[in-house]
């Protein structure tokens, strides 16, 4: 008898059943979903300051280095206007002027025969006010 009953157990086998959930729909507590919601706003808004943050940070670092930048090119140009300007001094010189006009041009200075002044005809103006002077 011993020998059936073990060939009867080798002999056994079970069968899976294979259940297709796909319908079912998962009941969620209201008051647990709205927490749900809640947790994930207040990480929203959270994430949200954190980015506002960081990105006034490294736009207040690159606005420092565009000032650096500015103080630099300032600087350029205050030595350019500089020389410029002594530049502009040394071309104005009369000396200067006189000696090319003697050398390079072969001017001389007049002879009192040479100067004549006349008299103004009735109503003409002097140009000598509309000229532009020298210092500006």
């Amino acid at each position: 008898m011993k020998s059936r009953a073990a060939k009867t157990a080798r002999t056994q086998f079970h069968t899976v059943k294979r259940i297709d959930n796909s319908r079912l729909v998962r009941n969620v507590e209201p008051a647990r979903l709205r927490g749900l919601y809640r947790t994930a706003g207040l990480g929203g808004i959270i994430a949200v300051c954190l980015m506002m943050y960081i990105y006034q940070h490294f736009q207040c670092i690159d606005l420092s280095f565009q000032l650096e930048d500015m103080k630099v090119k300032q600087t350029q140009a205050a030595a350019l206007n500089s020389e410029l300007r002594l530049e502009i001094a040394g071309l104005r010189d009369p000396r200067r002027i006189d000696v090319i006009a003697r050398r390079q041009l072969g001017l001389t200075q007049p002879l009192p025969t040479q100067v004549q002044q006349y008299e103004a005809p009735v109503g003409a103006e002097v140009a000598a006010r509309y000229a532009r002077s020298n210092h500006e």
